[in-house]
């Protein structure tokens, strides 16, 4: 028998036999293989052999589980658009995060909704404010638990937006840009500011939400010179104005006052201008990167898992699962079903981590299993 020759195409490896060889034509190429010689449901054939084969895997420690905090005692006030989601107090807000624990959802990340909203988002940068009162609690409660702070303004300002707004009145005013126009570089300073305040509190990872121009680098910074370079910032480096975000921002309470966020937040027909996102907040210091909303955005997600070396988070939003929730409350869909291969989908696209509601439920239906 004569000995193959191979050439390699795409990467892939394939041997080629002479026209004398004694090997069978069929097996000219081991990648050409057809019916009936190929038959890919005999993988298939039972639960263990499917479960052997699996190339994506969902595990509770990939879920990265949202809270909203309030003020008060004793608090767990459901949120209409989110059936099952709650804003807490921090008393009932430890007993949610330590069921997630329990049933191995290691991350957590919080949304405040202050007792007082300003022009500057004040409460987000004071020390005794929701969010620093939150984490305190929490890692006193739960010391392993990653605690994140979303860090972004807007349910913390009276006008709902992620910044300082430039209008007459303010110290930032700047005559060249529109009245109404959230200014950049001066936002920049109160987010660097907040992210002290958070780090000190106990916070393990600080995640910048805004989509300001050099919020990394200015996050960074602050964290750097006030002694916090070991704390980790996640970035929502490819965030969408997305139609997705309607329930969470009656569970934040935090609906832009006037226009829209399509200033900073990017243009749900563009991929490429999210290659450049991520580019930046590397470069400006990210730890981790995050693609937001999820479901829609699988082609972005999977762009990146070829070309960014960072991990990777995604962000399954409210609209996301207040639509399969809908549709199983309708009979639609099996609710069960839907939810695990939703985030499958998203695992396999390429999320390293999935903040999703779902994470109690699935987590413990992984358990189940």
């Amino acid at each position: 028998m004569q000995l193959p020759n191979f050439i390699i195409v795409n990467k892939r490896l394939f041997f080629k036999f002479s026209p004398n060889s004694s090997v069978p034509r069929r097996h000219s190429m081991i990648s050409s293989s057809t019916f009936p010689i190929a038959r890919p449901r005999r993988l298939r054939f039972s639960s263990a052999m499917r479960q052997m084969v699996r190339e994506t895997h969902l595990q509770p420690s990939d879920f990265i589980y949202p809270l909203f905090v309030r003020h008060g005692q004793g608090i767990r006030r459901p949120i209409p658009s989110m059936p099952g989601q709650f804003q807490f107090s921090i008393d009932t807000l430890l007993v949610e995060a330590q069921q997630a624990w329990d049933l191995g959802v290691r991350a957590v990340i919080l949304f405040g909704i202050p007792a007082h909203k300003d022009a500057l988002g004040s409460e987000n940068y004071d020390p005794q404010g929701i969010i620093p009162q939150a984490i305190s609690a929490l890692k006193r409660a739960l010391p392993e638990m990653v605690v994140i702070s979303d860090l972004c303004m807007c349910e913390y300002t009276d006008h709902g937006h992620c910044g300082i707004i430039n209008t007459p009145e303010a110290a930032e005013f700047t005559p060249l840009l529109p009245e109404g126009y959230v200014l950049n570089d001066p936002t920049l300073h109160y987010l660097g500011k907040t992210a002290v305040v958070h780090a000190r509190a106990g916070a393990s990872i600080i995640a910048p939400s805004g989509m300001m121009d050099g919020m990394v680098e200015a996050i960074r910074a602050a964290l750097d010179d006030a002694g916090f370079g070991h704390i980790p910032i996640m970035s929502y480096a490819a965030k969408y104005a997305s139609a997705l975000y309607g329930p969470f921002r009656d569970a934040a309470e935090s609906p832009p006052g006037f226009g829209d966020r399509s200033q900073y937040q990017m243009d749900p027909a563009n991929a490429r201008e999210a290659l450049r996102e991520v580019q930046l907040d590397i470069a400006e210091g990210a730890d981790i990167i995050m693609v937001k909303p999820a479901s829609f955005y699988l082609d972005v997600l999977a762009r990146l898992k070829m070309d960014a070396t960072l991990p990777l988070a995604a962000y399954q939003v409210s609209g996301e699962y207040a639509m399969i929730k809908a549709a199983a409350a309708n009979g639609w869909i099996d609710e069960s079903r839907v939810m695990l291969e939703s985030l499958l989908a998203i695992k396999r696209a390429g999320a390293d981590m999935i903040l999703t509601y779902f994470a109690i439920d699935a987590a413990r239906m992984l358990g189940d299993s």
